[in-house]
């Protein structure tokens, strides 16, 4: 048979649409010729799967060979379409049976020896071929992390030679198993952290409320602890939004079936470019924000990153997504993070210390402070300042709450959440925000004043009143009050 056909999937974002394999086999000069919009990394399949038949033993047609891969505008990148080249070939010049490859999908690089590598975005695909009713043939590694999505029809392939016997019913591959032997090191203890009690108070309303948090304060105040420790006050995500951030880790090659359910928590260093932050290149890929998405993003050093970069987080802080547009390529990708940063008070870091070390200027302090524009502040829910710990407070004994016990009561706020509004109350709409944030008579005075006396813009008038919503769920309260909203208030006012 001169002609077939194998399945396999592509990658366009965080979707994987279809991709047909097919592979002619004409007389004339030998030759491979590869079409279908792939990129060099497809294009140097040719060689890979050449060296990988050869050396698996078989005979590699000295005959003229036209490999589509379709569809034609579908741009193809990585080594994915190795595995199934290499089928198309063999199957092509009747070394294993044709009839057997359309009840398959395949996907896997190849080395020169024929054994199988892992790829990225395993996860997408697998999403993707769900109602395909094909088994979907996989490198282990690969294999391992479809089986959280597919628990059956994933076929584990460890080499060319093992998915050819399988084809010819000689061997049958073994059905994957999710991988769970890692272990992943005990996340660190909000108990660890000694005094900051207004701190630790504004970390526990940012989980119970999905809210983002802007720390400003000296060097060595604790601020990076802190942030570290937001992840373990988290409730496990739901399989749902596992499997979405699941999906976008496998898109970067950086999931661990370990880590499966588990809050992503991404803390970028100040220098990472616009792209880096929130995806891009001329493949679209995703970003920091993306690979936070449904956990954590940490930005140290706030002022210290690239204005521009900034002010890209403006419109996933919003909508839980970004848009990323190229010439020829367009994607888009869920961003739905919850963001904390921390900066110093000054250049210097000790602007107000009572030893008077800080030298920086006025003009100096507010040129710093001036980097994050007012749009950006305007959208960070809840600022506060973390000052120097004292020496009296770093030798107590005694230490505070553990994460478990915190997040027991920051689970009991989001199941009230969700029973309510199926939503935590970061996410409020403003139709939302006039059904369920509005506080009785007592608490309506008291944020109209504050909005009057502190010149409050909609945006941050509304979100005072979703933290204080928070606030008033930690306390099991129905209603809000005034102490609610008061408290809210003092968790803006350093934005104002």
């Amino acid at each position: 048979m001169p002609l077939a056909i194998v399945r396999s999937r592509g990658l366009d974002g965080l979707t994987a649409p279809a991709v047909a394999v097919e592979v002619h086999l004409a007389g004339g000069l030998p030759s491979v010729t590869l079409v279908g919009l792939p990129d060099t990394e497809v294009k140097e399949a040719r060689d890979r799967v050449r060296a990988a038949l050869i050396n698996s033993g078989f005979e590699f047609p000295a005959r003229r060979i036209t490999i589509n891969l379709a569809p034609a505008d579908l741009p193809k990148e990585s080594g994915r379409f190795d595995l199934p080249i290499a089928l198309g070939i063999l199957a092509a010049a009747g070394q294993i049976p044709a009839d057997k490859l359309e009840a398959h999908e395949f996907a896997g690089e190849l080395s020169l020896s024929g054994e199988l590598r892992p790829i990225r975005g395993a996860l997408a695909m697998v999403l993707a071929a769900d109602g395909a009713e094909r088994n979907f043939v996989l490198p282990p590694e690969s294999a391992a992390e479809a089986a959280l999505v597919r628990p059956q029809g994933i076929l584990s392939a460890s080499t060319l030679l093992a998915v050819c016997a399988h084809l010819r019913g000689d061997e049958p591959l073994p059905a994957a198993t999710a991988s769970t032997m890692e272990t992943l090191p005990t996340p660190p203890d909000l108990a660890e952290v000694r005094g900051q009690a207004q701190a630790k108070r504004a970390l526990e309303i940012a989980a119970a409320g999905g809210h983002s948090l802007l720390m400003s304060g000296p060097p060595g105040s604790g601020k990076s602890m802190l942030a570290a420790r937001l992840p373990g006050l988290l409730p496990l995500l739901d399989n749902q939004s596992a499997l979405e951030s699941a999906a976008v880790l496998s898109l970067a090659g950086k999931f661990r079936p370990a880590a499966f359910a588990t809050r992503p928590y991404r803390s970028p260093h100040h220098t990472a470019s616009a792209a880096a932050l929130v995806g891009g290149g001329s493949t679209p890929r995703p970003g920091e924000i993306s690979l936070a998405h449904n956990g954590v993003l940490f930005l140290d050093e706030l002022p210290e990153f690239d204005r521009r970069v900034l002010e890209s987080l403006r419109e996933p802080l919003e909508s839980g997504h970004i848009h990323i547009s190229r010439a020829a390529r367009h994607a888009v990708f869920p961003a739905r993070f919850q963001l904390v940063a921390a900066m110093n008070p000054c250049p210097c870091g000790f602007h107000g210390d009572a030893s008077g070390r800080c030298r920086c200027t006025p003009d100096q302090i507010s040129r710093y402070r001036g980097k994050l524009s007012g749009p950006l502040l305007d959208r960070i829910d809840l600022n506060i300042e973390v000052p120097a710990v004292s020496p009296a407070a770093l030798q107590e004994a005694a230490a505070g709450e553990s994460s478990a016990q915190v997040r027991a009561r920051v689970n009991v706020a989001i199941s009230r959440q969700m029973v309510r509004q199926g939503k935590v109350n970061a996410r409020l709409d403003n139709k939302e925000i006039d059904a369920h944030c509005q506080p009785d008579q007592a608490g309506a005075v008291l944020l109209r004043q504050a909005a009057s006396r502190l010149g409050l813009s909609a945006r941050t008038f509304h979100r005072v009143q979703k933290v204080a919503r928070t606030i008033a769920d930690l306390a099991g309260a129905d209603q809000i009050g005034a102490a609610h909203i008061a408290e809210a208030i003092q968790f803006r006012r350093q934005a104002m």
